[in-house]
């Protein structure tokens, strides 16, 4: 016999008891009630811990209770937190939630001293629960978000604040604000230009926030608007008070070609290089330096005040005002090149005071000069005062006038048909310029360099610096002019050459040059004559190349106009009007000879037969066709 012992479960999900179910056995079933025993007795709801179970209304109570003891946190929330204990590596945060969170002690590094056991610090909420079900809380984030509110505060209000230069970066710094890293462009560091960045790591300075990002939450700040500003409220009070004449202390920030920037305290002024000195200076960076402070005077400035020009020589009294009363004309002075120009020279007798050196002072002789070939920068000359005039500031001045005119003499050192060497100083396309000594020259003209060639250029002769022997023609001793002679040196060679290159004389000569109207050819003995482009064709109907030697027959002989005309064609020409002229000789003379023996027949004959006159037919044609040939021939 087996049983079934059913048990049901009530509606809290327990099992009912003995009690709990007598009423209902007894309304199903007509069975007898049942007896208790002690196995009915036994607490079913207990496990085996011994610990009770609840129900699920209970549950759900104690579980509100529960709750209500404890904060409503969310993720991302800021809320305070104290420190309840510490570890070697993290912080045991208390935030009144259901478990404690852990910070790395890195977060507080800021902190000075460290952070101690009962600390409140503020802490953000990242995750109440990561994946292995611990609270997630951060110092670092809560004190990022706080800076950043801050940030975009002093952004909008235009607040100044402190921040802490950490390292350096591409293009800039990196600085703290607020214990957030923000950035520090180079440009914004001053407004002077910056190249060394690692002077500023680890400095504490004052900033404007200049831009945020709120999408990625970026700052960017600038130390440069500060100084700006303080530069500008300067600047408004120097303009205020800016006139001209008026001296003021500048600073040196720039130095260029044409002069130096200098800041007046907020407002720059340009000073020129011309109103730095009274002298003459290549450059401002040979009397400048800079971030040099010096005093100058405002000499102008534009209706804005923006551009102001300043004066430093304008400081002291003008050289020429002070001019020793000791130096007049006559005087000798001395001076250094300052500038050259195509006229002549400026000397600087001091600073500020110079003299013209005109190029007909430079020297005695006739010849031109080129004043930027003979004056060099910086070299020192002595010269005479010709002529001084301290109301216009001029003076002019002699270097030639140093010694004696050469040419008041000139007739006793160089007199006419005398022989000199001399140097060759200066070439022209009509002529050579020549200097005997100092002061002293002339001219060759072209046509009196040489009695056989011709040049188009006296440079096809000689060089500048060459050296050369000269002949002196004739002298004008009023207008300072020598001519002179080269070909004079020698006898002319044209009295001997009439007879060797008589008209109709034939010679070797070779092609040098050549154009549209002929060609030059070179002689014996260096003449040169010419063939027109007619006398250059060959027999074969081609002309004589250049560099191509061939015979030539002189057609033209002028001695006084030392002209050679030559002919290459008529040579040929006149050989084949030979050959044709031997020619016809010798058929006149067949003729001739054919005439006389028809007279001898015929003085023999007779009578004639029918046979004899037929022969005496074909003699008398062929006579008669030599006859006609020889006339055609003449």
């Amino acid at each position: 016999m087996s049983f079934n012992i059913h048990k049901q479960l009530n509606a809290e999900g327990q099992e009912p008891t003995a009690a709990q179910d007598a009423p209902e056995a007894a309304a199903t079933t007509n069975q007898p009630e049942a007896v208790q025993t002690a196995h009915d007795d036994f607490d079913w709801s207990r496990d085996k811990r011994n610990v009770s179970s609840y129900s699920k209304e209970e549950k759900e109570k104690y579980d509100v209770v529960y709750d209500n003891t404890f904060k409503q946190i969310n993720d991302g929330e800021m809320i305070q937190a104290t420190i309840e204990s510490l570890t070697k590596t993290d912080a045991v945060v208390n935030i009144g939630f259901k478990s404690d969170g852990l910070i790395s002690l890195n977060e507080f590094r800021d902190i000075p001293g460290g952070v101690k056991v009962g600390d409140v610090v503020e802490v953000m909420v990242v995750e109440k629960e990561d994946r292995e079900g611990n609270l997630h809380l951060s110092r670092k984030s809560a004190r990022i978000t706080r800076a950043w509110e801050r940030i975009v505060e002093v952004n909008k209000t235009g607040e100044i604040v402190t921040g802490l230069v950490t390292s350096k970066t591409k293009g800039g710094l990196i600085v703290d604000v607020f214990g957030m890293e923000t950035f520090l462009p180079g440009s914004q560091i001053d407004v002077k230009p910056v190249t060394d960045y690692d002077q500023f790591v680890g400095k504490t300075m004052e900033f404007k926030v200049v831009k945020i990002n709120e999408a990625i939450k970026n700052a960017v700040v600038s130390h440069k608007a500060l100084i700006e500003s303080d530069i500008e409220a300067q600047r408004a009070e120097i303009i205020g008070k800016l006139e001209k004449g008026q001296v003021l202390e500048g600073t040196i920030k720039n130095i260029t070609d044409f002069g130096a920037f200098l800041d007046l305290g907020g407002l720059d002024g340009l000073l020129y290089i011309t109103d730095i000195s009274w002298g003459r200076i290549n450059h401002p960076a040979e009397v400048l330096k800079m971030d040099q402070k010096l005093n100058v005077v405002v000499l102008d400035f534009d209706d804005d005040k923006k551009r102001i020009s300043l004066g430093l020589k304008q400081l002291t009294p003008h050289p020429w005002d002070t001019l020793s009363d000791s130096l007049k004309e006559g005087e000798v002075v001395k001076g250094k090149v300052v500038n050259i120009e195509d006229y002549g020279a400026f000397l600087e007798i001091m600073p500020g005071v110079e003299g013209l050196v005109h190029v007909s002072e430079i020297t005695w002789a006739n010849t031109p000069i080129n004043a930027k070939e003979f004056f060099k920068l910086g070299d020192e000359y002595e010269a005479k005062v010709v002529t001084l005039d301290k109301d216009t500031r001029k003076m002019s001045l002699s270097i030639k006038q140093l010694t004696e005119d050469p040419w008041s003499t000139i007739e006793n050192r160089f007199p006419e048909n005398s022989k000199h060497m001399g140097t060759v100083k200066n070439i022209t396309p009509y002529g050579v310029f020549v200097e005997l000594s100092t002061g002293i020259g002339g001219m060759i003209h072209i046509s009196d360099l040489s009695w056989l060639k011709r040049f188009n250029n006296p440079n096809e002769y000689t060089k500048v610096g060459n050296e050369i022997e000269v002949m002196i023609l004739s002298i004008d001793k009023e207008g300072r002019k020598l001519q002179l002679g080269h070909k004079q040196i020698e006898e002319d060679p044209w009295n001997s050459l009439e007879d060797t290159f008589a008209v109709g004389t034939v010679h070797e000569g070779t092609v040098s040059k050549k154009d549209d109207k002929g060609a030059v050819v070179q002689l014996p003995y260096g003449l040169e004559g010419f063939a027109p482009t007619r006398h250059l064709m060959k027999q074969d109907e081609k002309a004589i190349a250049q560099d191509e030697i061939a015979q030539f027959i002189v057609i033209e002989f002028d001695r006084n106009d030392k002209r050679i005309v030559l002919s290459h064609t008529r040579m040929w020409e006149q050989e084949k009007e030979e050959e044709r002229q031997v020619e016809m000789k010798e058929k006149r003379a067949e003729a001739e000879s054919t005439k006389k023996a028809v007279k001898t027949i015929q003085s023999k004959v007779e009578k004639t037969t029918l046979g004899d006159l037929g022969a005496l037919a074909d003699l008398k044609a062929k006579f008669s066709s030599d006859e006609a040939d020889a006339a055609k021939g003449e």
